[in-house]
């Protein structure tokens, strides 16, 4: 993946977060201005075409100047088995886009994101099956723009 975020991040970029997995992808769109992420949507993985055709438009719509991709390893710093899938996915990214493609910890999202679905959901015919994969692309982004903001406050 690509080097420092810092170097490369304007004031008002734009990024896409994924929260990866076989089956469905979470989705989210965050800006550095306001350090702030918003869930977009959970892409069904049903074929490898449909799954990049869906990218590609939010690619187009947003024009990101990056990606972030939620990385999962165990508790102890092994890899989980969807790991390698991540990594490829990453660089998949990165040669299809020409983006830099950013990874951030997920280790804890999945729980993270069902505490804030319970606490703020407005609906409540909402399952969280639904919305899981946005809310932890939500919170992947969301902890990656607060961390890369915290890194450019402690090296000024």
């Amino acid at each position: 993946m690509f080097g420092d975020p810092l170097k490369t991040m304007g004031g008002d970029d734009t990024f896409l977060g994924f929260d990866y997995g076989d089956k469905n992808i979470g989705v989210a769109v965050g800006q550095s201005v306001t350090r702030t992420a918003t869930g977009l949507e959970t892409i069904r993985v049903t074929t490898e075409q449909a799954k990049w055709d869906a990218i590609s438009r939010l690619v187009q719509t947003w024009r990101p100047s990056a990606c972030v991709v939620g990385l999962s390893y165990q508790l102890d710093g092994s890899e989980n088995p969807i790991t390698q899938p991540i990594l490829r996915f990453c660089r998949q990214l990165e040669g299809r886009y020409h983006l830099p493609v950013y990874t951030m910890d997920e280790m804890l999202s999945t729980v993270e994101s069902k505490h804030l679905f319970y606490e703020h959901r407005s609906k409540r015919s909402t399952n969280f099956g639904e919305v899981k994969d946005i809310l932890s692309a939500q919170l992947i982004l969301q902890t990656w723009l607060c961390h890369v903001a915290q890194q450019g406050l402690q090296d000024a």
